[in-house]
């Protein structure tokens, strides 16, 4: 019987979890963004 990799496990738990951090503060993000449309995006366009 095989034995378990429980390095592959470990890597595909802190990967699932890094995806799901990126997709929460892309998330917050654009609704940062989407709140505040006044501001400029670039620091040319402030001058």
């Amino acid at each position: 019987m095989a034995k378990p990799n429980y390095s592959f496990e470990k890597r595909q738990r802190e990967l699932a979890k890094k995806k799901k951090k990126d997709e929460k503060d892309a998330k917050k993000r654009a609704e940062r963004d989407a709140a505040r449309p006044d501001t400029p995006t670039t620091p040319d366009a402030a001058e």
